[in-house]
């Protein structure tokens, strides 16, 4: 600290959550502008302090608002390269600023090519270069042929930094990240089994028994019910039963269930983790904010896979992630552009399946979560910290701890804020939410102690200014 010309940031506030802690507190915050790191952490306001004579000090006081860790979101797709016109680097990452998440971790699909070989991965950080407004990581995937052979590419992808690998059980929406079968799952878990890293799984299962209705057999393709009828809870309930099977093979490996949507899979997930299975579970902002009961006809904005399911459902899902069975929440923002979400005809059967939310993630979770007697240190909880160690970044990200990364948020609990088109921040300003009033606000977003969003200031200036000062995890 007493280096020459050593440049600090110092956050001060009443209000500051520190891990292990339930209850907000008054504390001050230092961090080393030259690493980033947060290096002290003081109880209280620290009055009187007086920086050395050789410090450059920049004070940030949030006073009554709330001092955050920055989220991290470990399922995000930025389709860049291939797909940059649904979504890319330079607007999903400043999108995700504007929601206070510090850090996203980006799905191996949609981009093109997909990340499933070290040369692809090349390509995915060389258009991420330069353009990053959150730091990112990367997940890479498995499809058939690239598992256990001589040409192999898990291991390797490993080697390069990947945090872990995707797979699908059913058709994934597009033809360069093929389904897995059963086979090619036990040529990766049999790769896989003795390394620390995790598989991720796309839970729905199309068997002949799973009862799906069939283009032909669907109505009317305008109605939600119908598309709520072609993928039903036993494609989730199928999956999850194959993949704990499968797991009791290789218990080292740990596997994931993303995006769970099916709350009455989760006797099977109970039963997994009461067996001691390393299972891990996430679920997303819209199955815990949104009903199937309330869309309404020819809206594909609503559109995700697997669905958002009725308010029966959207509760037993509250209960799980509050009980534990659902380890934490991400969003799988999941955009594409106007002609595939198929908004003119209302062609829900037809549309783009996924769910644009980067920015909002918080408000929505505070805004549902205040009905339910739900505290901020357990969404932080769930869309910080465990998000964090899921990645393989507890190391780096998700608590306000000495020698972390100083990535923090000053939020406005009592806010309110009114979702409109030109309130987002990613490229295609398609989004269900539009139209909702949301409580709580992310008033500053601090990327490694550099402010990297401000919405204090007029709209067209919040992220003006600002340099993209992302580092590829």
């Amino acid at each position: 600290m007493k280096n020459k010309g050593t440049r600090l940031l110092k956050c001060t506030g009443q209000r500051v959550l520190l891990p292990g802690n339930q209850d907000l507190q008054p504390a001050t915050i230092t961090i080393d502008s030259s690493t980033g790191k947060i290096i002290e952490i003081h109880p209280g306001p620290q009055a009187g302090w007086e920086p050395p004579s050789d410090a450059d000090v920049t004070w940030v006081d949030a006073g009554e608002k709330f001092v955050l860790p920055g989220l991290v979101d470990a399922h995000v797709h930025l389709n860049e390269p291939g797909r940059t016109d649904w979504e890319g680097f330079w607007t999903g990452t400043r999108a995700a600023a504007s929601g206070g998440v510090t850090t996203v971790v980006d799905m191996p699909l949609n981009s093109i090519p997909p990340t499933t070989t070290v040369e692809n991965l090349e390509q995915k950080k060389k258009a991420a270069e330069g353009q990053c407004f959150t730091d990112v990581a990367f997940w890479g995937g498995v499809i058939p042929g690239n598992q256990a052979c001589t040409s192999g590419h898990l291991k390797p992808l490993l080697d390069a930094g990947i945090k872990g690998f995707k797979c699908f059980l059913i058709e994934s929406g597009v033809d360069e990240f093929p389904c897995v079968s059963a086979k090619d799952l036990e040529l990766s878990m049999n790769e896989l089994q003795n390394t620390s890293t995790v598989l991720l799984f796309h839970a729905e299962l199309d068997t002949a028994e799973s009862g799906a209705a069939k283009p032909e057999d669907t109505l009317d393709p305008t109605l939600y019910s119908t598309f709520l009828e072609s993928r039903p809870e036993k494609l989730e309930i199928d999956a999850i039963s194959l993949i704990t099977t499968l797991q009791k093979k290789y218990p080292a490996l740990r596997c994931h269930i993303v995006h769970l949507s099916a709350s009455s899979a989760l006797p099977i997930i109970r039963a997994a983790k009461a067996a001691g299975l390393n299972l891990t579970v996430e679920t997303c902002f819209h199955y815990l904010c949104l009903s199937a009961d309330d869309i309404p006809p020819g809206r594909p904005e609503f559109k995700c896979c697997p669905p958002i399911r009725e308010a029966i459902n959207r509760d037993l899902l509250w209960e799980g992630l509050t009980g534990g069975l659902i380890d934490f929440v991400v969003s799988d923002h999941s955009p594409c552009v106007a002609g595939l979400k198929m908004l003119d005809e209302g062609d829900i059967m037809s549309a783009w399946g996924g769910i644009s939310t980067l920015g909002l993630g918080l408000s929505l979770l505070w805004t549902e979560g205040a009905k339910r007697g739900i505290r901020i240190n357990q969404i932080i909880d769930w869309t910080s910290s465990k998000t964090a160690e899921h990645a393989g970044l507890g190391d780096l990200k998700g608590r306000l701890k000495v020698g972390l990364d100083g990535d923090f948020i000053i939020w406005d609990p009592d806010a309110e804020i009114q979702v409109t088109k030109d309130s987002l921040n990613f490229k295609n300003k398609l989004s269900p939410y539009v139209g909702l009033t949301l409580r709580g606000r992310v008033e500053k977003t601090f990327l490694r102690g550099s402010l990297v969003y401000d919405s204090t200031l007029a709209v067209d200036q919040q992220l003006s200014g600002v340099e993209p000062i992302g580092r590829l995890l």
